[in-house]
């Protein structure tokens, strides 16, 4: 069985610190890996607060993702604080890549990637990657 194995960007541009919440937790008493997606998508919002963005208005336009990858580590538990590494990497005329990785106490315990595509609203269409967008998500 062929495993996904996510080759990260040598530096990072982006970090925060996420609280575990209980609610993040499974049966098996560590971060299941539903509750993943949403640490991701936190450290994702803020990512983008601290470039001036947001998911309904980044430079104009609203994101959309289009895939994620997820790579399991080590576990994660309650009462654990994780820091989140963002950095965006691989535009397109219509959308990027973002990658993350959660560390606990110094180790990576998760990778994970998302493909974002961009997206007018209002005309229920793909749109074009902003060139403001493109550049302060490059620094």
């Amino acid at each position: 069985m062929s495993r996904i194995k996510l080759q990260l960007p040598s530096a990072f541009s982006f970090q925060t610190q996420i609280p575990i919440r209980i609610s993040d937790i499974n049966y098996g008493n560590h971060v299941g890996n539903d509750a993943v997606l949403g640490l991701i998508h936190e450290a994702r919002v803020q990512f983008l607060a601290a470039k001036g963005f947001s998911e309904l208005n980044c430079g104009g336009v609203g994101l959309i993702m289009s895939d994620a990858g997820i790579e399991f580590k080590k576990e994660i538990f309650y009462g654990d604080v994780i820091t989140a590494f963002v950095t965006t990497v691989d535009f397109t005329s219509i959308g990027f890549d973002l990658y993350y990785k959660l560390e606990t106490n110094g180790k990576a315990a998760v990778l994970a990637k998302t493909g974002m595509v961009c997206y007018d609203y209002e005309k229920k269409k793909l749109a074009q990657v902003p060139q403001e967008v493109r550049e302060k998500l490059s620094q």
